[in-house]
């Protein structure tokens, strides 16, 4: 709804222009304003619905203050009270002090990788508003519930397609930073929507490891997963095949055409990608073994002998894809999904060094994660997009 020319007027007359979005200018007076005529209309209605209820009487008992946080501001509120003692605001409920969008605006700034320090610095310099670290982490801090939360929830029952994939992390254990591996399971639904199925965080891969992440997807709810794309993770196709031994294991060709190149000097990497294409995009399996057998005993296959060996180690794990239409084979081996949620974690991370402990560096990811999910076409969120 428009707000009227005249009540602008009225709202603007001897203000300084430069000085109406400035702090204690003239949106600042407006929110404290609405936020206490908000206030009043609640004490009214509860008071109304007390005398409806027959209950005792009870009136209005004066007001007293309090500081509250907004997302660009601190307001002094006068909080009105009533006798009995039995009046609780929506708006602003006993012992809290900030608006939610205080709280979402500190939680997206550490989405986006700055640090504690960074955002309390921001919300000083651009609104004045002086807030302590610990109230920073402690905001932040909320968001482990909803990580523990999410992490264990139900999800769908078949998954035409998961890549599994890692990122590495410095996180402090036991007195030393240590480079962690965190695995991100990405689902691709039926309908083609995309749904990240969780985070794990571990200091080596195995075979236990991945037990434990099947059974963990098994116990809330999936069914079947048909074609899993994994980056020769150890110990990954034994764990998926003893959880779904239906299951697809499928070689990641992004990753496997990313270790054979780096076999290869950097002046020779343009001309040896065409040869490593013609094995992946050939038209079934028995054209791609060619492919490689010709990239094998051709030039670049007797410069970089290792090239060859690394595919052909790898081959149980490649071939089955060659079964499938372009347009699926497609989707496996760009990877594109899952490449940008990686971009985007890599360049959160990369500002932080290095992670106080686990739950630190879960924090991040999953809101970062959150972030991204938002693009994703569908329902927002980090369940669905």
């Amino acid at each position: 709804m428009a707000i009227e020319k005249d009540v602008l007027d009225r709202l603007l007359a001897g203000r300084d222009p430069n000085e109406v979005f400035s702090r204690d200018g003239l949106l600042d007076d407006l929110k404290k304003a609405l936020s206490e005529r908000i206030l009043n209309t609640e004490l009214d209605e509860h008071l109304d619905d007390e005398r409806e209820a027959d209950g005792p009487a009870n009136r209005r008992n004066g007001h007293s203050k309090k500081t509250v946080l907004t997302g660009t501001s601190k307001l002094q509120l006068l909080i009105p009270r009533d006798r009995t003692g039995t009046f609780d605001p929506k708006l602003i409920a006993k012992y809290q002090c900030r608006f939610p969008e205080f709280d979402d605006k500190i939680i997206s700034m550490y989405a986006r990788g700055m640090s504690v320090r960074e955002i309390r610095g921001h919300l000083e310099e651009l609104y004045g508003i002086d807030v302590s670290l610990d109230l920073i982490s402690a905001v932040t801090d909320a968001v482990l519930e909803e990580v523990a939360e999410w992490q264990n929830r139900p999800i769908d029952g078949v998954y035409p397609l998961v890549f599994f994939d890692e990122i590495r992390v410095k996180i402090r254990d036991e007195g030393f930073v240590r480079n962690k591996a965190v695995y991100i399971a990405l689902g691709i639904l039926p309908d083609g929507a995309k749904e990240i199925l969780g985070i794990w965080i571990e200091q080596t891969e195995g075979a236990k490891f991945w037990l434990r992440v099947m059974n963990e997807l098994k116990n809330r709810g999936v069914a079947d997963i048909l074609i899993a794309v994994v980056d020769g993770l150890k110990g990954f196709p034994e764990a998926i095949s003893a959880v779904f031994p239906q299951t697809v294991v499928q070689t990641c060709i992004v990753h496997l055409i990313r270790h054979s190149l780096e076999f290869v000097s950097w002046k020779d990497r343009k001309p040896v990608v065409p040869a490593l294409r013609a094995i992946y995009r050939a038209k079934d399996a028995q054209a791609g073994m060619k492919a490689l057998e010709e990239l094998e005993t051709g030039y670049w296959g007797q410069r970089y002998p290792a090239i060859a060996l690394s595919w052909r180690r790898n081959w149980e794990h490649v071939v089955p894809f060659f079964a499938f239409p372009e347009s699926v084979r497609r989707i496996i081996y760009t990877t594109n999904a899952i490449k940008a949620l990686n971009s985007k974690l890599r360049r959160a991370v990369r500002t932080r060094g290095h992670f106080p402990n686990d739950d630190a560096a879960m924090k991040l990811l999953y809101l970062v994660l959150n972030n991204a999910a938002q693009d994703w076409k569908g329902p927002a969120g980090v369940g669905r997009g």
